[in-house]
């Protein structure tokens, strides 16, 4: 049997990590690595300055896009009108109108387009899925997912498009939400059973900055999803320190933590499989089910047009900011950011209901 051909379009930063996988599996004798696009120099590997040279130069069996948010739409239509199968990372757009738009090429192409949030297809996140679904913490009082992350001035300077709400005119919509803590909504979303566009009713955006960038560092977001349930979304780039990331149940009959990042829950470790398999698996065969195909990331879609559609996020004021660092580790350090996160869980309330001091715009409801 033919080895699938894959190629990698944005080999720098976490793309790199999709190399190695690829590289994994060729070893294995269950893949091929054809090639990879990026334009800053490549070693080691078959390397072209574009996606659009490398689909011309070779044939191409999956693609797989870990590139700038901006650039995911038009490099996925480049590899889906090629014959392609693609692994697109998260966020997979950033607009509602976007994910319209490649839903619409998915439906026309017939091509399979597997979202990378990996914690999907992780064991712990379906164990609790089927957990909550199956009325074991009984009636649930809501969902939240708290994020309190370090991120320095080298992490911003890493591209052109990092921090940016828009760049070049177009939209980025790169921020704590949306980009390195999206998994903790896609996450809390999945366990409500509320992935798809219409299953999300409202989302209200609390968004704040301490870092000299556009995007939001340190936010509360509430959605409601169609069922009824509350989901809190409280994180932070500001932390004291680099804490792993958790999704809440807050049920009747007890709660459950999710420790999407390392895949355990409540202090038990379960596996996790490789979204690249599972989409080969798929084209192999289509009655194997994708873990997360385009459809299943609507309701994190909406939650991203509501930060994309909300004012700019607030500076907070210089007197609760402490910066920390020189250089390109220079970074701030909200005070007391993990005591208001801790309470935004618990009480599935945003910074401004709980009286944090740096909040001065009400809750604004985008959808």
């Amino acid at each position: 049997m033919t080895r699938p051909r894959v190629a990698v379009a944005g080999v720098h930063g976490h793309g790199a990590s999709h190399v190695r996988n690829v590289a994994r599996l060729a070893e294995a004798g269950r893949a091929e690595l054809v090639g990879v696009a990026d334009p800053r120099p490549v070693e080691g590997v078959r390397a072209f300055d574009s996606l659009e040279q490398l689909l011309a130069a070779t044939e191409v069996d999956v693609v797989i896009i870990s590139t700038p948010i901006q650039t995911h739409v038009p490099l996925a239509e480049l590899a889906m009108r090629a014959g392609a199968d693609v692994l697109l990372e998260k966020p997979p757009t950033a607009s509602l109108a976007e994910f319209e738009q490649l839903t619409k090429l998915v439906d026309e192409t017939g091509r399979a387009c597997q979202v990378g949030f990996q914690a999907q297809a992780s064991e712990a996140t379906l164990t609790l899925g089927r957990i909550v679904a199956d009325g074991q913490l009984g009636e649930i009082r809501g969902i939240s997912a708290v994020g309190k992350w370090v991120r320095t001035a080298k992490y911003f300077g890493r591209a052109r498009w990092a921090g940016k709400r828009r760049l070049d005119g177009v939209d980025v919509v790169d921020g704590a939400v949306t980009n390195p803590l999206a998994h903790a909504t896609a996450a809390a979303l999945l366990l409500d059973g509320s992935t798809g566009v219409d299953d999300v009713r409202s989302v209200e955006t609390e968004l704040y900055r301490a870092n000299p960038i556009e995007s939001d560092d340190t936010s509360t977001v509430r959605i409601v999803t169609s069922r009824g349930t509350t989901i809190l979304i409280a994180v932070t780039l500001c932390a004291v320190e680099h804490l792993e990331p958790a999704v809440i149940v807050h049920g009747s009959e007890g709660n459950a933590v999710l420790e999407y990042a390392s895949d355990r829950l409540g202090g038990t470790k379960y596996g996790r499989a490789d979204l690249l398999e599972n989409l080969l698996a798929h084209r192999a065969d289509p009655a194997v089910p994708l873990y997360v195909p385009l459809a299943a990331t609507g309701g994190f879609t909406r939650v991203v047009e509501a930060v994309r559609t909300a004012a700019d996020p607030t500076e907070i004021p210089d007197e609760f900011v402490q910066w920390e660092g020189e250089g390109l580790e220079r970074r701030p350090v909200v005070l007391n950011v993990e005591n208001w996160i801790d309470r935004a869980s618990d009480e599935l309330a945003l910074f401004s209901e709980l009286g944090a001091p740096w909040t001065k715009q009400p809750p604004r409801e985008n959808s």
